[in-house]
This record gives structure tokens, sequence and C-alpha cells, in this order.
């Protein structure tokens, strides 16, 4: 049933993370399609990819970017890759602790036409941040999308929330996020990337931040 889904996992300069994220994947998923993505690291992490490119090399598949494109742009570059009709994001700083989600998350998404993705959800306002008064999105650190249905809405890019825009225009275009407790099989420690290298949004993030702190 899995062969209808592929994994993703984006890495960039955090080869100790992308170790853990990946085994640990793998002990649950030996044979699941993977692809890891390079974001123009400069460190050991080319080595540390190919070392995880053996665990299952008839099925993990690599893409290595000579520059860093960041996290959302890279999630936009493997929608255009990739063939399946199910992609499964899950970010370096993860540890899968069982098994069992791929199945459970395709199937729900297969009930509907109008159901586009599927994950943990939570409600942000338009500038990224976390409010009980914002709209509902899929956390894109362990989530679910169909393939087919992504070029219809604003593609994922570089910012604090690279899927806001087009979680919002998916909804408003009618389509659906479903809810799925993935935290209950997959740890989160969260900014794992981002608290080593930040988000690479300069004076816009800063922007954005003081923005949302007083409110608007």
């Amino acid at each position: 049933m899995c062969s209808k889904v592929r994994t993703v996992i984006i890495n960039f300069q955090t080869p100790d993370l992308l170790k853990t994220a990946v085994k640990s994947f793998r002990k649950h998923y030996p044979e699941a399609p993977l692809m890891i993505i390079d974001n123009g690291s400069k460190d050991s992490s080319k080595e540390a990819i190919q070392q995880l490119q053996y665990l299952a090399p008839s099925c993990t598949d690599t893409l290595l970017l000579e520059t860093n494109a960041y996290h959302g742009p890279a999630m936009h570059k493997a929608m255009e890759s990739i063939k399946e009709e199910y992609v499964f994001f899950l970010d370096s700083d993860t540890q899968t602790i069982k098994g069992g989600f791929l199945e459970k998350m395709q199937k729900s998404l297969e009930i509907s036409d109008r159901t586009y993705a599927i994950g943990r959800k939570m409600k942000i306002n338009r500038r990224g941040f976390p409010s009980e008064d914002g709209t509902t999105v899929i956390v894109p650190a362990y989530m679910m999308v169909k393939r087919a249905l992504y070029p219809k809405f604003l593609r994922f890019e570089h910012h604090g929330f690279p899927v806001m825009k087009n979680f919002f225009d998916a909804q408003e275009k009618g389509f659906i996020l479903e809810s799925f407790p993935i935290e209950d099989f997959i740890d989160h420690s969260w900014r794992g990337t981002a608290s080593r290298f930040g988000y690479g949004l300069g004076w816009r993030g800063r922007l954005d931040y003081l923005l949302n702190k007083v409110g608007l």
C-alpha cells in the first residue's frame, strides 16, 4: 500500500539529526519509497546521506541541491520531482516511534477527492504565527498531501511556515485538510535546523515577528 507514498526528508547541515530521522523511519518502513534532499550543505551531510541510502538503495532517492534553496522551495522541488500519488513530508529533527501511520493517512486521503492534506492541525494568523482566531493548517513537520492537487494552489515558499499560503489557498477553493494524530507515531523536537541556522528570512522575518507582537 505504501508504494503509492513517497516520504521526503530535507536536510541542511544537520547530519546528526538526519541519521536519527532516517534510521528510525527505516526501522518501521524498511522498503517504503524515500527521497532525501540536501539543501546545499557544506559539512559532512552528503557523506551521511550516501551512507543512509545504503540502508535501502532500491527505494531511496536523493536530490543534492548546489545551494540552500531553503525549506519551502526544497519542498516545492520535491513535489515537482516525485511521481507517487501521495507525498509524506517528514522533518529531519524527528524520530519515528511506531509504524502504521503511512497506511492510515493514505486511506483517509483516498476517501474524498476534495481532501488535499492530512496531519496535525493548528491555527495560524496571516503572518504564520499560532493564533486561536487564525486559519487552520496542517503542521508541515509530518504531513501527507495529494501530489496531483498541489499545482492547483499557491506553491510552498520560503517562509517561517512554508505551507501557509498553499493551505490557505486550498481551503478557499473548497478543499479539505484532514486531522490525524501523527504525534502519536512520531516525536518532533521542533526547530532542529532553525535553532542552529535560523530561517534565513532576514528583515522580512524580523518585521513579521514585530508586527505580530503588536497585533498587526
